[in-house]
């Protein structure tokens, strides 16, 4: 009789299981990348070869050919390291800590801005670009409405136009960033 090797065996990396469900999370990815605004998806940062194959997988409307394309955008995101579309994805959703933390900083700036007329000498100070009677009148049109009882719609506009301060801001950044490399 031969003698049976109790010896356990050697791992030879992730079960045949595990890469399925990294390919189908890949192909996930892929799907919800599909799905943002070409505005959206020209503001992430991939590999072009990539960007073609999502872009053409938006302009394909055949159910069969989607599917392809979408098990094409699959394969192409085995050789891309997905961490950074993640992440991307993740502050897009909003689901990321530094999103979380932008979007309280803005609420903390409009509730300063609410409850103190001087605050905006700051505001003018971070954003150039804001305009300062339009968010002047949209602080007075909340107060109005805090005071009448009425729903908080200019309330929820002054966050919108802070966060798209903040947002045209942080993109502004980018740009001189990217300027500065270049030369």
């Amino acid at each position: 009789m031969e003698e049976i090797d109790n010896e356990p065996d050697e791992y030879s990396g992730p079960s045949k299981s595990q890469l399925k469900r990294e390919m189908t999370a890949l192909q996930d990815l892929g799907a919800e990348l599909v799905a943002l605004s070409k505005e959206r998806l020209a503001k992430i940062d991939m590999p072009e070869r990539l960007r073609d194959a999502l872009l053409e997988a938006q302009r394909i409307t055949k159910h069969e050919a989607k599917r392809r394309q979408m098990q094409y955008i699959g394969k192409v995101m085995r050789t891309v390291d997905a961490a950074p579309l993640r992440a991307a994805m993740d502050e897009i959703n909003g689901v990321s800590k530094a999103a979380t933390i932008r979007q309280h900083q803005l609420e903390r700036l409009r509730t300063r801005l609410m409850e103190d007329e001087a605050v905006f000498s700051e505001v003018a100070r971070d954003f150039p670009a804001a305009d300062m009677q339009h968010l002047r009148q949209l602080r007075r049109n909340a107060l109005k409405e805090a005071q009448q009882g009425k729903p908080p719609r200019a309330y929820r506009e002054l966050f919108r136009e802070l966060r798209a301060l903040e947002g045209s801001a942080a993109d502004e950044t980018t740009d001189q960033a990217a300027d500065e490399d270049a030369v």
